[in-house]
C-alpha cells in the first residue's frame, strides 16, 4: 500500500477535532510516506489533509473536474495535479491512482465516493481496503445503517468486515496496511 485516497468535506465541519484530526491524517501518511490522492482543493478537511502532507514533503496528487475550478478553490501546490472532464472520470481516477481509501467526515459528495467504493468492494471489483476516521462519533449512525441493512436482509453480514473505522490516524493507516479482503463468494450466485 502506497497511495492512499482520501474522501473529506469541502467545509471544516462545526468541531474543531474534525480539522486537528485531518491535519492528524495527514501528518501520519506524510511520516509514513504515504501518497495522497485527493479531490484537488485548497477549503475544508481535504485542504488540511493535503496542506499537511505538503509542509512535510510529502507527495500530493488531486484530481478535479474543470467545472469546479470557480466552485472549489484549486489547490495550486499539489506535487500533481490531474484535470478531468467531470465527476465520472474524477472519481474513476481516484480509485485507479489508490491502493486504499479513508474517508474523513464530509457531506453528500463525501458519502457518495466512500458508498461507491463500498460497494465495489462488495461487488470485488476491487480489493482495496476502505476505513473511515471516525471523528466525534460522525460516522457511527452510518455504520449502523449498514448494520441495519444486513438486520434487514439487504446486504450480508460478511459485507459489514468491507469497512474499517477508527478514532486514530495512525491507528486506522495501520489497520489498512494489515487488511485482508474477505472471501465472501459472488453476490449474484447467493439470489433466491
Amino acid at each position: 500500500m502506497k497511495k492512499i485516497c482520501v474522501f473529506a468535506g469541502s467545509n471544516l465541519g462545526n468541531h474543531p477535532d474534525f480539522a486537528n484530526l485531518a491535519k492528524e491524517l495527514g501528518q501520519a501518511m506524510a511520516e509514513q510516506q504515504f501518497e495522497l490522492v485527493y479531490g484537488g482543493s485548497t477549503v475544508g478537511l481535504m485542504g488540511e489533509v493535503a496542506n499537511e502532507m505538503l509542509r512535510l514533503g510529502g507527495r500530493v496528487t488531486g484530481v478535479m473536474p474543470r467545472g469546479l475550478f470557480r466552485g472549489e478553490l484549486m489547490h495550486s501546490g499539489l506535487t500533481e495535479f490531474i484535470e478531468v472532464a467531470d465527476m465520472h472520470e474524477r472519481k474513476a481516477t481516484m480509485h485507479r491512482l489508490s491502493d486504499a481509501f479513508i474517508s474523513l467526515p464530509g457531506g453528500l459528495g463525501t458519502f457518495e465516493e466512500l458508498f461507491e467504493a463500498l460497494s465495489w468492494a462488495q461487488l470485488g471489483i476491487h480489493k482495496k481496503p476502505i476505513g473511515v476516521l471516525n471523528i466525534q462519533g460522525y460516522f457511527t449512525p452510518m455504520i449502523e445503517m449498514i448494520r441495519h441493512s444486513i438486520q434487514a436482509g439487504f446486504a450480508r453480514a460478511e459485507h459489514e468486515q468491507l469497512l474499517l473505522s477508527s478514532t486514530d490516524p495512525r491507528e486506522l493507516l495501520a489497520m489498512l496496511g494489515s487488511f485482508k479482503t474477505p472471501e465472501f463468494g459472488n453476490k449474484w450466485n447467493q439470489l433466491d
